[in-house]
């Protein structure tokens, strides 16, 4: 506060100064100064700095009012257009690719889309690797786009629901355990081959079992016997022409049997043998084959 003072003199009155009256100034004065005047020039330029990276980063980001760069913000969710790599998983809901486009996913190691329920635990996994696709899940199914079921793995079974499978390997088809179709037919230039290499071969149907070759010959080889067997019906082989080249054939009859015609004759065990036809059977005369 400053205190003025007012002293009264009548003319004549002589009123003496002090010569050493102290002057005070008021405000920053000097080095203060000029050192407040170099923090403001500095706090100036680190603001045009700021500023300036600001605009740099908007810039080279693209940022915009409807996003940043390829990733847009829209009212489906977000939209990122051209490539993308993420360096930690990522967690969606839907993934979809634009209508003219495809959706393209790769790894340098494997790809893996995993489904979750509420509790965190994965219930399904999608895993391609380098060398093999992986399934995880308790059902693996593939629909047509009719949602027609074209191919069903569970535990149980395996199903095909194509009307036609076909096998293009040179080795053909390996199951190591039963098959269950209504139909089993190679490629109209090809032989149809059903081979079991140490164990036996079984075909079973409950109203028969048809083997048809409308242009060739069917051939069956075993190391061991061949049975063929009807419980309820008959055996029976209808042919122009039946050869059984390789069956024992008895000694030669007496003077007055036929050359050049035999009988067959079958052994209580089955077992079929010829014998030189005559004028009557003479199939006993033979009989010393099945021993």
């Amino acid at each position: 506060m400053v205190r003025e003072q007012y002293t009264m003199t009548t003319e004549g009155t002589r009123i003496e100064r002090p010569e050493n009256q102290s002057v005070y100034k008021i405000g920053i004065y000097g080095w203060r100064k000029r050192c407040l005047y170099l923090f403001v020039l500095l706090l100036l330029i680190l603001l045009l700095v700021n500023l300036a990276l600001t605009i740099w980063i908007l810039k080279v980001m693209w940022f915009s009012p409807t996003g940043m760069g390829h990733l847009h913000v829209t009212e489906d969710g977000l939209r990122l257009e051209g490539e993308s790599e993420f360096l930690f998983p990522l967690y969606a809901k839907e993934i979809h690719s634009r209508v003219d486009s495809s959706l393209l996913l790769q790894s340098t190691q494997n790809v893996t889309v995993n489904a979750r329920n509420p509790e965190g635990e994965v219930t399904g996994r999608l895993k391609v690797g380098p060398e093999m696709v992986e399934v995880q899940s308790q059902q693996f199914q593939i629909n047509s786009k009719d949602s027609k079921p074209l191919f069903t793995v569970d535990e149980k079974a395996v199903v095909v629901g194509t009307d036609k499978l076909r096998v293009t390997g040179p080795e053909g088809a390996l199951f190591e355990h039963s098959v269950e179709t209504p139909l089993i037919k190679p490629d109209p230039i090809q032989d149809l081959r059903l081979e079991s290499p140490t164990r036996s071969l079984s075909m079973d149907a409950p109203k028969g079992v048809h083997i048809q070759a409308a242009a060739g010959k069917i051939e069956a080889l075993s190391q061991m016997d061949i049975v063929l067997h009807s419980s309820d019906g008959t055996l029976v082989l209808d042919a122009e022409t039946m050869c059984l080249p390789k069956l024992a054939q008895g000694t030669q009859g007496p003077a007055s049997s036929l050359r050049g015609l035999y009988e067959i004759c079958a052994c209580p065990d089955g077992k079929l043998y010829l014998s030189v036809a005559g004028v009557g059977t003479t199939c006993h005369e033979n009989s010393h084959i099945c021993l």
